[in-house]
């Protein structure tokens, strides 16, 4: 019970010295009632004993969940028996049909797992017997409506130990043959109530069978189990379901009327046992790939009937998603527009796999060599130049599908759609219709913002088709701010409080869009930012400094009028002195520095300083010292280092040596991303260089510690940043994504601006670096040799000398 709290643990063995033995008392009286009964009373009589034999084995699970009670483990044989007993026991065949037992079944097996898993050695001499009993019961015919639920848990329960030590009960060729046969094929086979999800809750259907949700599947249970026993015994599990396969395809090819059923049994056992790219283990594959690709896969793709059997063409586009990364290239293409037709299938199932399939497959990168470093990175498998050509018609079939019943907020299909318009390049009559149409489905869902998801995606559409065509076509720009500020504002006015964060952001991407003098639309809303009621809502407060950021690169001079600055600032004092809005101060203040001149935010620098340092007094976290040092660096790069000391300096004498021994030096080094270390370690060196105060003779250790701190920042490797690429993920679009509808920002990835780089004219802050200590030494030979020697780390010596030899630099 070590994972529980003290309380909980003594909670725990109240309920255990209290309630173990009248439990099993309980259990036992009641399994010898049914015993004594089950032959001749009715269902209806037999229900409750069930259903108390169910609970009492429930509590049992409960009771054993932590660790083995020491009561459990010497009554072990007692409970073993009775669930034996019920796992072995055929009823009357009305009681059977009534479920009860069957759901009684159910929570044995969740026992029997639970001991496998977690008290293995004490379990062990119940294992063989148990395992004869659970497989015999799913060879059993039945007639209960509740064996589907049964199946999954005793399957579960096999798998477990399938893949564990004891693996060698399954490992004869015979037992291989019967789980095969009896077990997994038949339940991987459809049933009428996948049917009937099928077409009557298509969601819920998708969400089991494509997204592994946490609902169990009788056909996911018996693909776990295949994948069990091939862990082991991959060669004879091969042999045995590339035979089963062939007698599918073959019953089907017999008659494709009414075993289409067979073929998609048959693609379901494939994708079980097929082996990914990555995966670990050889052995004998169940069908040769290419050939199965070939003759199974296209044929159904390319059907001149592509609208019959929907379940198999949902199947089959499932496979595809599976094993996007096999198929080549030039395949994928030649097959896209055969994909695109199942677009406008009237199957829900149908169309949201075809989108899942395209979403995914533009999404797939590849591994490659990073030129010049000895590492390798991830790289997107797919561009424009790939998909322009199948672009339209498969935004024209998205938009088609997205009308009807039931899938008008398909997540699926806005997601497939948000992708297309982020990687295609689109123009013209495309770029007008996708646009009115998105901007049609965005008024229809603030009516009712019911689908997270959907809306979500929405937004990412808007953003991708408005940033890619408007940025190649300026003259676009007209078009969406007529199509968007009607239904934006109306966001606004009617205080849809979800899409406000979602506005902002696509507000900040057209004003970046657009060129000066802003409209007057926009200055009114640039009037709107600058209220402080505005930002009271902490969801929207990172939106709004990014339309505050666009604002100011457009219009900086906007600042000097009517006291705007001073309420920027008002609103910087309010965030920075919570952790929670902190990163969108320092976002804020960042974007200041950056747009505005040194005459305009001169008068109010050490206001700005004092907020900072205030707030430092009580919140010294790597995170906000960080990010204090970013914008010192930028105050030091924009408007040189003589501002930054002197600035700070006005606060308090010999404020700024204070703050770079106590927080500069020590943190330069845990900075990160790639513009935030080269502004940092361009800034270092301008004060290594260029700061009086640090040129003082008095400050040589100071001046040696700063350079050995900007020389470790510097010596990080090249695979750091890649690296950090590769654990992304694939898609950054979601990664920000939750569950639920609260009112949150999450960031649109393709509303995003590329960060501007103030120091685009120095290359490489290494050579940077070296070159300038050269320059500053050849002033004062043999001064600065000796701060070396004694302040800077060994390594960061050895590493210092290589960059100068590298970039031909000496320090005299």
């Amino acid at each position: 019970m070590a994972t529980l709290c003290n309380p909980l643990r003594i909670d725990l063995k109240y309920c255990l010295d209290t309630f173990a033995a009248p439990l099993l008392e309980v259990f036992l009286s009641t399994s010898r009632r049914l015993q004594a009964s089950a032959a001749a009373a009715s269902p209806l009589e037999l229900r409750p004993v069930f259903e108390c034999l169910r609970l009492c084995c429930e509590i049992f699970y409960s009771l054993n969940s932590v660790d083995l009670p020491e009561f459990f483990e010497d009554h072990m044989r007692e409970w073993m028996t009775e669930f034996r007993a019920f796992l072995t026991t055929s009823y009357p065949p009305p009681v059977e049909a009534d479920g009860a037992p069957d759901a009684l079944r159910a929570a044995v097996c969740d026992n029997l797992q639970l001991y496998m898993e977690k008290y293995e050695e004490e379990f062990r001499a119940y294992l063989k017997e148990f395992v004869e009993a659970v497989w015999g019961l799913l060879m059993a015919p039945t007639v209960s409506p509740s064996r589907g639920q049964l199946a999954v848990t005793a399957i579960r329960f096999l798998t477990t130990v399938a893949e564990s030590v004891h693996h060698a009960l399954f490992g004869t060729p015979d037992a291989m043959k019967q789980i095969c046969d009896s077990v997994v094929v038949p339940n991987l086979r459809l049933r009428d109530e996948d049917e009937e999800l099928f077409e009557g809750n298509w969601v819920e259907y998708v969400r089991r069978d494509a997204e592994g949700s946490d609902t169990d599947t009788l056909r996911r249970a018996a693909c776990r189990l295949l994948r069990g026993l091939a862990a082991n015994y991959r060669e004879q599990v091969a042999v045995l379901v590339s035979a089963q396969v062939q007698q599918m395809l073959a019953a089907y090819a017999a008659d494709r009327a009414n075993n289409w059923k067979e073929k998609d049994a048959a693609i379901y056992l494939v994708i079980a046992l097929m082996q990914k790219p990555g995966a670990t283990g050889g052995g004998t594959p169940v069908v040769d790939m290419e050939s199965f690709f070939a003759s199974v896969i296209v044929p159904e793709l390319q059907a001149p009937d592509w609208e019959s059997e929907p379940m198999l063409k949902a199947t089959v586009l499932r496979f595809l998603k599976e094993f996007k990364d096999q198929i080549p290239k030039a395949t994928a293409l030649a097959l896209l527009p055969s994909v695109t037709r199942f677009l406008t299938h009237e199957s829900n199932v149908v169309h949201s796999y075809a989108a899942i399939f395209i979403e995914n497959l533009l999404i797939t990168k590849d591994v490659v060599q990073v030129p010049g470093v000895n590492v390798v990175t991830r790289a997107s498998r797919y561009v424009a130049a790939d998909i322009n050509s199948s672009a339209q018609q498969i935004i024209q079939s998205l938009s088609k599908a997205l009308g009807y019943p039931d899938s008008y907020e398909n997540p699926y299909l806005m997601k497939c759609l948000m992708r297309v318009l982020g990687i295609a390049t689109i123009a013209g009559q495309v770029v007008h219709e996708i646009t009115a149409r998105l901007v049609g489905i965005l008024m229809e869902v603030c009516n009712n913002p019911k689908n997270p998801d959907f809306n979500h995606y929405l937004f990412e559409a808007l953003a991708a088709v408005i940033g890619k065509a408007g940025e190649q076509d300026p003259a676009l720009v007209p078009l969406f701010e007529a199509s968007l500020f009607p239904v934006l504002q109306r966001i606004l006015v009617e205080d849809i409080s979800e899409f406000w964060p979602y506005s902002f952001q696509i507000f900040a991407q057209l004003v970046n869009l657009s060129p000066p003098p802003l409209s007057q639309n926009y200055m009114q809303l640039f009037g709107v930012l600058l209220s402080n009621a505005t930002w009271d809502r902490p969801p929207c407060v990172p939106a709004l400094v990014r339309l505050l950021r666009a604002f100011l690169r457009k219009i900086p001079n906007e600042l000097n009028q009517e006291g705007r600055l001073p309420n920027i600032l008002v609103i910087f004092r309010s965030l920075v002195s919570r952790s929670s809005t902190e990163d969108s101060a320092f976002y804020m203040l960042n974007t200041l520095v950056e747009n505005v001149g040194l005459d305009i935010i001169n008068p109010h620098i050490s206001e700005i300083w004092s907020a900072l340092f205030t707030r430092l007094q009580t919140r010294q976290a790597v995170k906000f010292v960080n990010s204090l040092v970013v914008v010192m660096s930028l105050v030091s790069v924009k408007y040189g280092p003589g501002v930054l000391v002197s600035s700070v300096d006005t606060i308090q004498p010999n404020l700024f040596t204070t703050i770079l021994q106590r927080f500069w030096i020590p943190n330069l080094k845990l900075i990160k991303g790639s513009l935030e270390i080269k502004l940092t370690a361009v800034a270092s060196t301008k004060l290594l260089c260029e700061s009086a105060v640090l040129l003082d003779a008095a400050a040589a250790q100071t001046w040696g510690k700063l350079l050995d701190s900007t020389v470790t920042l510097l010596s990080r490797t090249e695979q750091d940043g890649v690296q950090q690429e590769q654990n992304d993920g694939a898609d950054a679009v979601d990664s920000q994504r939750t569950s639920g509808y609260s009112v949150s920002f999450v960031r649109l990835q393709y509303a995003g601006k590329s960060e501007d780089d103030l120091l685009k004219d120095i290359n490489d802050p290494k050579q940077f670096l070296v070159t300038s200590l050269a320059s500053l030494s050849a002033q004062s030979p043999g001064r600065f040799g000796p701060i070396i020697e004694q302040h800077v780390d060994p390594a960061n010596k050895s590493a210092l000398l290589q960059l100068c030899a590298a970039y031909n630099a000496n320090i005299v």
